[in-house]
């Protein structure tokens, strides 16, 4: 095979059409080989070629024979020095960290580890056994796709609903998707899985991660996965896992999933791992990274370099003080908006990336190089903002641009229906946007990303079923996941056939839902919450790729009636703009009106006082949005005025009648749109309104022609500002 010297960049393989570029990053290997090899189960390479060329610590070739399809590793030679952070060893084949796609999952061996196992360090003696086997290759693709006339929707931060879903949870269980199709990403994209996701009315999908990741050798062996994936081995290789045919195909099949959700209007937002790779700590395998540039890619103790610096709990940290590494994080980022047209990420442990010396710095290289980065700029950028280092807890400390899971949120509202105590302060706040958290960073409502559950934690139907996580399909007797869930299972610990106790379950996660629904923020939503989806009181089912975590679309009556109401709550969300406001409340009159854009109403009818907001015992909480409050404007630049509305919730054991507050203008009618405690839509007769216990209410005040507001209402289409406002 002919070798001509090639380029240093891009990294990685790069296909022009006529050959294969072949670019490495290594600061530290005294020698570098490219293998290829015809198979990607074999073990013997086809050819091995040595790269001669050494451009600014980048090894590269260019093989004008090679042609898409070509599997292809790496050997890198240099010191195996643990003591020094060099664990080079050329008999463990090295998966390229550029690669576009790989072959599949690794077959675990003690021939993936650097030392021998078995002694007590890691630098005992040299393991020189080939990995080959064991080993997935990296393939070649070419990228040609196409795309046609897709481009990014651009949905603004107040339209949008995200839906958080497992490319293959979703699906596996659909009987209408073929079943061909069930768990890959042709599957998520089927005409099924589509209409249910616009019927539905989310915008957005925020997908468990999909790059290339590694299923650690403790949950192999025991039959076990790692279903959520959050183990990366490849930043830029859709996971092989999710495709129908695999060979690179997956690259194909992933943008083909874009395409079709975004002709359906729907976003896709990626949740990534850029924090650590699926190589563990000191005595984890050598896969890639590892053995390509240790000291230069991972985090590494300063006093003792053999070991990692572990800010993630999984052994150990990218190290983002590195150039290349920072490189290698905004590469990958940028080839997933630009080759794979995704509208956003999530990033998991998101302040591991900003953590500097040592501390989480908002004003650290990497947010400086997402800031201003071009391509960045038009897509959503969503922190779990926690990591397990010290200072982790970074909720409402980023940047501008970015938007936060709100912790403080999810445990703010199971707190209060959960009956808890002074929490009608906290969920005031949380149900305005929790503008005391986000606004002194300079960002809007859209910071706060609301949710209740999540991948992680109960499901919604478990949190109103369990008091105790029972997750003892993972095998570890139980001592997994959280301990405080912030649950109640209102009389019977997990499933019931007292219909006393069903009913009131399904009212609580009515109540859970509505309240995420009516809050002002961007509303996620956990995939199957809407369809009482259980996993049987587990709480971290990291490890279950099976029916405790895929969706079961075998749905009972009361299934289908909660189904049915959560499309309605965000049909109303989307019809009423006060509901979804681009700005923080004022607690002052906006122009027009000489109501307060937001008041706080007690049942009595009158204002929260500062004695009332401190009452422990206060369990019912009104919340009176003025209609000129819209912060929207139309064609002509003049607001746009809605319908005040009045939301009250009610966390108590007893019904409260609750005066309705009295309304400057002419005289009009309040209308229920939405009861939690019943199916209904209604004038409100009188001067009260009786709000059930455990119960949420959302009513209209206004005039209407037909009297009564539709059940399922129109959603309303964008304004000219909301267009042109990401």
């Amino acid at each position: 095979m002919r070798v001509w010297p090639g380029r240093p960049y891009p990294l990685g393989a790069t296909w022009d059409g006529i050959g294969v570029n072949f670019a490495l990053f290594s600061a530290n290997a005294q020698a570098v080989e490219l293998c290829l090899f015809r198979d990607e189960g074999d073990i013997e390479e086809a050819a091995k070629i040595q790269l001669i060329e050494r451009t600014d610590q980048v090894w590269h070739c260019y093989l004008p024979d090679a042609r898409p399809g070509q599997y292809y590793g790496y050997r890198v030679h240099g010191p195996y020095e643990p003591h020094a952070g060099l664990r080079f060893n050329p008999s463990k084949l090295l998966i390229d960290p550029y690669a576009k796609a790989i072959t599949g999952a690794i077959q675990w061996s003690n021939d993936l580890f650097a030392y021998k196992v078995g002694d007590t360090l890691d630098d005992r003696e040299l393991d020189t056994d080939n990995s080959a086997g064991g080993v997935p290759k990296s393939v070649v693709i070419d990228s040609a796709f196409t795309w046609g006339d897709d481009a990014p929707l651009n949905v603004p931060y107040n339209r949008t609903v995200i839906y958080e879903c497992h490319v293959k949870g979703m699906t596996m269980r659909h009987p209408d998707v073929p079943a061909e199709l069930r768990g890959t990403y042709l599957g998520l994209c089927s005409d099924p899985m589509v209409e249910y996701f616009q019927s539905l009315g989310v915008t957005a999908l925020e997908l468990l991660p999909v790059h290339q990741f590694v299923v650690d050798r403790h949950l192999a062996e025991r039959g076990l996965t790692n279903y959520w994936g959050y183990n990366t081995i490849g930043f830029f290789a859709p996971d092989v896992r999710y495709a129908t045919r695999g060979l690179g195909n997956q690259v194909y099949e992933f943008k083909t999933m874009v395409k079709t959700l975004h002709q359906a209007g729907l976003e896709v937002i990626l949740d990534v791992v850029y924090n650590h790779t699926g190589e563990g700590n000191h005595l984890g395998p050598t896969l890639s990274l590892k053995g390509i540039d240790n000291a230069a890619y991972y985090r590494l103790e300063h006093e003792n370099p053999r070991f990692y610096t572990d800010f993630t709990g999984t052994g150990n940290s990218l190290n983002m003080q590195h150039p290349r590494t920072i490189q290698l994080v905004m590469d990958s980022l940028r080839y997933w908006v630009d080759e794979m047209h995704v509208d956003g990420f999530r990033f998991d442990l998101a302040p591991v990336l900003a953590r500097e010396l040592y501390d989480v710095d908002k004003f650290s290289a990497f947010f400086d190089i997402m800031q201003q980065d071009p391509t960045l700029a038009r897509i959503k950028l969503i922190a779990e903002p926690w990591d397990v280092g010290p200072g982790g807890y970074q909720v409402g400390n980023f940047p501008v641009r970015w938007t936060e899971w709100n912790g403080k949120y999810r445990d703010a509202v199971r707190k209060f229906w959960r009956g808890d105590a002074g929490e009608v302060s906290e969920m005031a706040s949380r149900l305005a946007g929790s503008s005391d958290i986000f606004s002194g960073s300079d960002r809007g409502v859209y910071a706060s990303i609301n949710f209740i559950t999540a991948h992680d934690g109960y499901t919604m139907r478990d949190l109103v079923s369990y008091e105790q996580k029972h997750n003892e399909a993972n095998g570890e007797n139980n001592q997994d996941g959280h301990n405080d869930n912030l649950s109640r299972n209102w009389g019977v610990e997990g499933e019931t056939d007292d219909p006393k106790i069903i009913g009131l379950r399904y009212r609580l996660m009515r109540s859970f839902l509505a309240t995420l629904t009516f809050s002002q923020g961007v509303p996620m939503l956990a995939h199957g919450d809407e369809l009482a989806r259980t996993q049987g009181g587990n709480n971290n089912a990291y490890a279950q790729d099976n029916e405790i975590t895929w969706v079961d679309w075998n749905l009972t009556e009361e299934q289908q009636k909660l189904n049915a109401f959560v499309r309605k709550l965000l049909a109303v969300r989307q019809a009423h703009p006060v509901l979804r406001r681009r700005h923080f409340f004022r607690g002052a009159p906006v122009s027009g009106s000489d109501q307060k854009d937001v008041s706080w109403i007690r049942p009595d009818g009158k204002e929260f006082t500062d004695v009332d907001w401190r009452n422990p015992e206060a369990r019912a909480l009104g919340m009176l949005i003025d209609g000129a409050a819209t912060d929207e404007v139309d064609e002509r630049g003049h607001a746009v005025s809605g319908d005040t509305l009045l939301l009250v919730l009610n966390a108590g054991d007893t019904p409260v009648s609750f005066t309705l507050p009295a309304v400057p203008g002419e005289a009009k009618i309040w209308v229920t749109m939405v009861d939690t405690a019943r199916d209904e839509v209604a004038v409100v007769k009188g001067k009260a309104v009786k709000v059930e216990a455990h119960a949420l209410v959302l009513m209209r005040y206004g005039s209407d022609r037909r009297g009564l507001p539709l059940e399922e209402p129109r959603r309303e289409p964008l304004s000219v500002v909301e267009k042109h406002t990401l």
